[in-house]
């Protein structure tokens, strides 16, 4: 599990094409923590740890901001919107999910932007807006759970040096 130190810059805003749920730009979060996850409707591991994990995020901690980013990288011609709407009916996802913006490179703009690996990945931004957390893979839900506290916990200008 990577932190990122507070001192770095601000998370970059997500670069989305299309909004499911009420649209949410970060810029609109601050002074909130934010989960976003980042996943595949066809990536086994984003179904089996982390979309679940960022719905118990959503119901365990009801003052951090989660958002889904749906981020496609293969199998575009089946993960278009209209599939996108029927999963996340067909597995209960409540928070907005941004679908990354496609454009004429491989990897989809806000994957670019943060430098993702792939999926599933979970980002947690701190109530300033700057990104302190990103791991590819499952997370461990107690070192997560920490992790929230803390920030939630921290004053706006960031942990004592």
């Amino acid at each position: 599990m990577t932190t990122v130190p507070h001192t770095v810059p601000l998370a970059p805003e997500l670069e989305v094409s299309q909004w499911f749920g009420e649209p949410t730009p970060l810029e609109s979060l601050r002074g909130r923590v934010v989960l976003i996850e980042a996943f595949q409707m066809l990536c086994p591991g984003c179904i089996r740890y982390g979309l679940p994990q960022a719905q118990k995020v959503r119901r365990m901690f009801p003052r951090v901001a989660v958002i889904g980013l749906h981020t496609v990288f293969e199998h575009h011609e089946v993960t278009g919107p209209d599939a996108l709407e029927v999963f996340l009916h067909e597995f209960g996802i409540h928070f907005s999910v941004a679908v990354d913006r496609q454009d004429d490179h491989t990897l989809p703009a806000t994957m670019r932007r943060y430098d993702l690996e792939g999926t599933p990945t979970t980002l947690v931004i701190d109530k300033t807006g700057r990104l302190r957390f990103v791991h590819l893979g499952q997370v461990d839900d107690l070192a997560l759970g920490v992790l929230l506290g803390q920030l939630l916990t921290e004053e706006p200008d960031g942990p004592p040096d």
